[in-house]
């Protein structure tokens, strides 16, 4: 008999998917909690989904994709900074070991794999990097793992394609980019999914990709940016005035969007039915109205948006009552609910029922002001509310879910209060 060396390592070329089990794809229905408000409710992804985030300079791919790393309940965290600054990698190395994950309270770092190719390195290991790290996500996930990879920035990663492209005297195509680009990127995207591993015992594993995505002048019609979003599911729009009025993460409510909604919506409901007693306590018919809320709020930002623009123009004194009560409540949904500070200890992660019951407070408040408005109680009384300045703050209170209780009991009483002075009943 001969006698063979067994190593616990593999080799395999990156260029090309590893296998899986036949008919091992798997329908994405659980959601990648991220802890970030605006993603996890409104433009969830999906674990095995794909995802990019295109931004001008300054909008903040960098920190958001940081923050996608630090705290998405992925077993396996592969970050790629691609062609990106150096001192961002620094960060990460600094940052990372300090930081404990919120399900496990071990550091981050350990289940962590960082691939460095920075703008000042060679353009031939800037081009394979994206590569390398899918694969090495691929390896993890054949070992059952939920895998999260961030890759900061593609259009590098598109740029270094460009430029061997020309050195190999290749045709050009649109902005020098070769004909092969979009194959490329589909290459890429393509090999996230949520499948069943080959090998005993069965196992189903799931790659999760995100990608950043940087235009030159934040111009979304450029040929990375396009073809991006054609393989993705996730559009998270990064806004340069949102960004530019300190408004993080800047991620624009109208001009995003998640096709994976629907299918994973579920998901998200039975992760906090799982988690979160107390909330269940307090809202016990959360299933139920959780997508009913997440409408109403998307509904009431979609609406005040045409609302502003005619404020600008005439005043918003001059505007009737009920489409002040929609200013009013779309700033405390863009102040209290969708800004995050990504360096406060306490606002830096939202678990699932915080960003939940803080959601429900808003809207509650919205749907009492306006059967106030109704009954011709001016919006000057429901605006001299003392709890909407609690409302306001209350996400970075330690108490967390405690705290949002309390700021709701506080409301009901003074509604309370405001519809005895006006000798009305309302249902709270």
């Amino acid at each position: 008999d001969e006698v063979k060396d067994l190593y616990m390592y593999q080799e395999w070329p990156v260029r090309e998917p590893r296998p899986i089990a036949e008919g091992g794809r798997l329908p994405l229905e659980q959601p990648l909690i991220t802890g970030q408000r605006v993603i996890d409710v409104f433009f969830p992804v999906a674990k095995g989904g794909a995802a990019c985030i295109p931004g001008g300079f300054g909008t903040g791919k960098t920190v958001t994709l940081h923050q996608l790393a630090k705290w998405s309940d992925a077993d396996v965290v592969v970050y790629v900074g691609c062609g990106e600054r150096g001192n961002e990698m620094a960060e990460v190395l600094t940052d990372f070991p300090e930081l404990k994950d919120p399900r496990t309270g071990r550091p981050l770092m350990e289940r962590t794999v960082l691939i460095a190719n920075t703008s000042n390195m060679p353009v031939s290991a800037r081009e394979a990097s994206v590569y390398i790290g899918i694969t090495i996500a691929e390896y993890y996930r054949d070992m059952g793992y939920d895998v999260a990879l961030m890759a900061d920035s593609t259009s590098r990663w598109a740029e270094a394609i460009r430029e061997i492209s020309g050195r190999l005297g290749e045709m050009p195509v649109e902005r020098g980019f070769p004909a092969y680009l979009p194959d490329r990127i589909a290459e890429f995207y393509e090999r996230a999914g949520r499948v069943k591993t080959l090998g005993r015992p069965e196992r189903i594993g799931s790659v999760t990709v995100m990608g950043a995505v940087s235009p030159p002048g934040g111009d979304f019609n450029e040929p990375v940016t396009i073809h991006t979003l054609r393989f993705t599911g996730v559009f998270w729009a990064l806004d340069a005035d949102l960004a530019y009025s300190r408004h993080f993460p800047a991620i624009h409510w109208l001009k995003s969007y998640s096709l994976y909604v629907d299918e994973i919506l579920k998901g998200y409901v039975e992760t906090v039915e799982k988690h979160e007693s107390r909330l269940l306590e307090y809202w016990p018919i959360f299933a139920k109205e959780f997508p009913l809320y997440r409408d109403e709020a998307l509904r009431i930002l979609s609406d005040s948006a045409e609302v502003e623009s005619i404020a600008k123009i005439i005043g918003e004194k001059a505007l009737p009552d009920d489409q002040r009560l929609l200013l009013l409540t779309s700033e405390l949904i863009k102040e209290g609910f969708l800004r995050q500070n990504a360096f406060d200890p306490v606002d830096s992660y939202s678990e699932p029922g915080k960003s939940a019951l803080l959601l429900k407070a808003i809207i509650d408040f919205h749907k009492t002001a306006e059967k106030l408005i109704r009954e011709h109680v001016p919006i000057e009384k429901i605006m001299e509310l003392p709890a909407i300045a609690k409302l306001k703050r209350v996400k970075l209170d330690e108490r967390r879910i405690d705290a949002i209780i309390s700021v709701i009991n506080e409301f009901n009483a003074e509604f309370n209060k405001l519809a005895s002075e006006y000798r009305i009943s309302i249902a709270l």
